[in-house]
């Protein structure tokens, strides 16, 4: 039994971080299925859809991103919605108003409900989809929509970016480091058909599609999926860039891991149809493996840690992997206690700590979920952005006094 314990795990670990990666790409090379691209004659008319909470330090920078943006005015809407801010945001989106800014002052109604009442008022062919922290690369609104010329094509993630050289903490490399795998996959992902969801950031949808979301799931996961449930394709349009800070707290970052991964699991409650194979082939295999068994690949982690000691007498294989988890497990320790120094910026520190810290996240979320736990509200947490402000492109301008907030609905 333990063998088999043993083994099972090592199955599925290595199938999750190895092996479902590696189909992913080779699919994208074997059977690509890229989509057209032409040129969009007139551009379509684009409403920007953006909930809001409390963002009286942010919203003007965000707001000047998004109405300097290279797509033609006449041609763009702005949807402020407001979930019962009290802080002045609504104060400062009232000034943008002859500038084709609207604002939506709400109750308290969470980002779900904010999020659909936003979408009712707009009226553009094509709905974009940002959170309040996002900078916008100045060609990101047209590098969105191109991808609609393609007649098959109902939605498109965009290609979210975090801050290099910035002052993020211990969990800044993981974090970036996460993406930049993550971006490899998508556009695999896309080219063999469907990227598996957008991220919140930046992502775009045909208006017809969009359907009233349901409270405690992640909105950009389920509004993203939809699409493909309606017989669309979801693609990934890596020239349309949104860039955003890392957590600057490893406890803030922990907690947002909780939050989006106990309302992602939540989400693929939802969304379960997509999980048939027969109705939807390869896409339903991708986002079992990256949607499920990655954020629950920590009880199989679990296991083989608890199993490995009770057979170490069984040969130098089960010494060498019980000696290996100890000393990676013993690393991540490591990285928690000098995370403030520069021995805890090592890799060979700081990634198994981000390791241990997003599994250790999956774990109480899977708890949440399995309790029916929901999150529907939350208090944004929010870093002041003066020490992000030369590691920002150059052509994404922010003023010096804003803040950002680390509140994030990431996949």
């Amino acid at each position: 039994m333990t063998l088999f314990l043993f083994w099972g795990a090592i199955t599925v670990i290595t199938y999750t971080y190895i092996l479902f990666p590696a189909l992913v790409v080779l699919r994208g090379l074997i059977r690509p299925h890229p989509y057209k691209l032409t040129e969009l004659d007139p551009l379509p008319s684009v409403s920007v859809v953006i909930a809001a909470y409390n963002e009286v330090r942010g919203i003007e920078a965000k707001l000047n991103n998004i109405l300097s943006l290279d797509y033609p005015r006449e041609r763009l809407e702005v949807l402020i919605a407001s979930d019962g801010s009290n802080d002045g945001t609504d104060n400062i989106v009232r000034q943008y108003k002859d500038r084709g800014v609207t604002l939506l002052s709400l109750q308290r109604v969470g980002k779900a409900k904010a999020l659909n009442a936003a979408v009712s008022a707009s009226t553009g062919e094509i709905l974009v989809f940002s959170d309040a922290n996002s900078m916008y690369a100045p060609n990101a609104i047209k590098a969105l929509v191109q991808p609609f010329a393609d007649s098959k094509v109902g939605g498109v993630a965009g290609n979210q970016k975090y801050l290099e050289g910035s002052n993020s903490g211990l969990t800044g490399d993981g974090e970036r480091g996460y993406w930049r795998f993550d971006r490899r996959l998508k556009k695999s992902q896309s080219n063999a058909g469907n990227t598996i969801s957008a991220t919140g950031a930046i992502y775009a949808i045909r208006r017809e599609l969009y359907q009233p979301l349901p409270d405690g799931v992640t909105d950009d996961f389920v509004t993203s999926t939809r699409v493909i449930a309606q017989g669309y394709r979801l693609v990934f349009a890596p020239d349309a860039v949104a860039y955003e800070p890392v957590a600057g707290s490893s406890g803030v970052e922990f907690n947002r891991k909780v939050r989006v991964i106990t309302r992602g699991l939540r989400a693929v409650l939802v969304m379960h149809e997509l999980l048939n194979p027969f109705r939807y082939g390869f896409y339903a295999f991708q986002l079992f493996s990256h949607k499920v068994l990655r954020r629950l690949v920590v009880l199989p982690l679990l296991v083989l840690f608890f199993v490995s000691p009770f057979l170490w007498e069984d040969g130098l294989l089960y010494q060498g992997a019980t000696l290996a988890q100890v000393g990676f497990y013993s690393s991540a320790v490591v990285g928690i206690a000098f995370g403030g120094t520069r021995i805890g910026r090592f890799k060979i520190f700081s990634l198994p700590f981000f390791f241990c810290m997003v599994n250790a996240a999956a774990l109480l979320a899977l708890i949440n979920v399995l309790r029916g736990y929901q999150i529907d509200r939350w208090e944004p947490q929010r870093q002041e952005i003066g020490e992000h402000r030369r590691v920002l492109p150059m052509t994404v301008k922010v003023p010096s006094k804003t803040v950002v907030h680390q509140d994030v609905n990431q996949q």
